[in-house]
């Protein structure tokens, strides 16, 4: 098996060692909260839309989404659809919410229309469900590269999530954001390389592909209303939107992005833009899967063989075996490029959740900025330390893609019911909404764990559960006061 060369690992080096450079130069831009978390509000719309595509596209999606396909069906590729739902969702209903009372974190929505106590809860849901989700997003790239780099894995996960930790800590959300653009394009650029070097490889070229997929069934999908069907149209498309709008519209780690830009419609004009990249972005990520198929169908299949311990390491392995000298070094930092945008995204998110929703609020509510902005950097670097810690420990969550989901599903989806409760009815109340998610939960968990509901199906029952019920039993206490600035 081919294995990196000096210049392959300097590439490598030197891509990291720049992220961490961007983090250095902005650190003298961080002089309060608003610099710290929000950038100052002062992003533009196209690099807010890019920043937020890249910090929900991981590593996970990057050696997930080829491996789904490699071993499943090309048709994954229809969860593009579920944004077209999902997009205009949160620009209409959710993000005029955020903007109105000047919000930091999207959970402060949660107390001006419930509870203070409803806002605690989502936000310790969000860092609890972040932790374990960048501890996987920290794994899973460090684990397929492990066997086909040569690159350890206690190196691999140790550097990716202490320097990513280090930048973060330093530049605050601007770095976070710049290094998502530079990471994003690092990223696409490599995937289309590997797909144009791959299709010339293969005989008959995009035809031969198309023959090859159509012989290996990655074509064939599913219309079936059976939800224990892993993957069918109607799970893509209904249980991505709502899958998508736990990401989208819940989750401080898109939210915090959507806050960095100038204003309202400059927010709104991002994900419009980041709607347009979706298509393009995800079409690329799953055809990937499906011109790996073809090839290795034609030069013999590693998987098959034994020569991957997993698919997730079939990206990878084509990338250091196939691929001519240096650009290994530059693709596998386009891997470490998609976990690192998640990390950085996920940490600042986390300690602004932290600081804003329970530091502030329940214990300093005073408290002094400048020493704020020292414990904000403070926060940043134990939970970098935490996730790093926690990689270490996640290999029992299952594959990739579906593991990701998973969280997102069980955690996520009765937040998002949460968060409809609150906006779409007005009847809705605090002792609701609590009863309500535990409505949510206590049907989700019996389904995960005890039967064949596809993953795809998880954040569209538990949000469903959670909103019937936080409607039903708001029926049996007081209707709320409105909130004056929410109209």
């Amino acid at each position: 098996m081919a294995q990196f060369t000096f210049l392959d690992y300097g590439i490598f080096v030197v891509y990291l060692l720049a992220s961490v450079l961007i983090g250095v130069l902005f650190v003298k831009e961080q002089r309060n909260l608003k610099d710290y978390f929000l950038a100052g509000q002062s992003m533009n719309s196209v690099v807010v839309a890019i920043s937020v595509l890249a910090a929900l596209f991981s590593g996970i999606t990057y050696l997930g989404a080829p491996s789904e396909v490699y071993a499943h069906s090309f048709w994954f590729v229809l969860i593009a659809l579920s944004f077209f739902i999902a997009t205009p969702a949160v620009n209409l209903i959710f993000l005029p919410f955020f903007y109105k009372s000047d919000f930091f974190t999207a959970y402060q929505f949660l107390e001006k229309r419930f509870s203070v106590g409803i806002r605690t809860l989502a936000s310790i849901l969000f860092i609890s469900r972040t932790v374990i989700w960048l501890a996987l997003a920290t794994f899973a790239p460090a684990l397929a590269l492990e066997q086909v780099t040569g690159l350890p894995l206690w190196l691999t996960i140790t550097a990716t999530g202490l320097l990513t930790t280090f930048y973060t800590t330093l530049g605050g959300m601007k770095a976070v954001i710049w290094t998502d653009v530079m990471q994003f394009v690092v990223l696409f650029g490599g995937q289309l390389a590997i797909i144009i070097l791959a299709v010339a490889a293969v005989p008959g070229g995009a035809s031969g592909i198309y023959e090859i997929g159509q012989a290996g069934g990655k074509f064939a999908f599913s219309f079936s209303l059976d939800p224990t069907v892993r993957v069918t149209v109607w799970g893509l498309i209904i249980g991505g939107a709502f899958a998508n709008l736990v990401q989208m519209a819940t989750d401080q780690v898109s939210v915090q992005r959507y806050l960095t830009a100038t204003d309202l419609k400059a927010a709104q004009r991002s994900l419009w833009i980041k709607l347009a990249l979706t298509l393009p972005v995800v079409s690329v990520f799953y055809l990937t899967g499906l011109v790996l198929y073809a090839f290795y169908q034609t030069k013999g299949d590693p998987v098959a063989a034994g020569q991957v311990a997993s698919v997730d390491q079939i990206l990878p392995y084509f990338v250091v075996t196939e691929l001519p000298v240096g650009m290994p070094g530059l693709l596998v930092a386009a891997i470490y490029a998609a976990s690192m945008s998640t990390i950085s995204a996920g940490l600042n998110s986390m300690t602004s959740s932290t600081l804003v929703d329970i530091y502030q609020r329940l214990f300093k509510p005073e408290a002094d900025e400048e020493n704020q902005l020292n414990l904000a950097r403070w926060v940043t670097l134990g939970f970098g330390v935490i996730v790093t810690a926690l990689a270490f420990f996640v290999s029992k969550l299952g594959t990739i893609l579906q593991a990701s989901n998973t969280i997102f599903g069980l955690v996520g989806g009765p937040l998002l019911g949460i968060f409809f409760l609150g906006i779409l009815s007005k009847r809705a109340n605090a002792q609701g909404a609590m009863l309500g998610w535990i409505a949510g939960i206590l049907a989700l968990v019996p389904i995960v764990y005890l039967t064949k509901v596809s993953f795809l199906w998880y954040g569209f029952v538990g949000c469903l559960t959670t909103y019937f019920f936080g409607w039903l039993f708001s029926m049996m206490f007081k209707t709320p006061e409105p909130a004056a600035d929410l109209g």
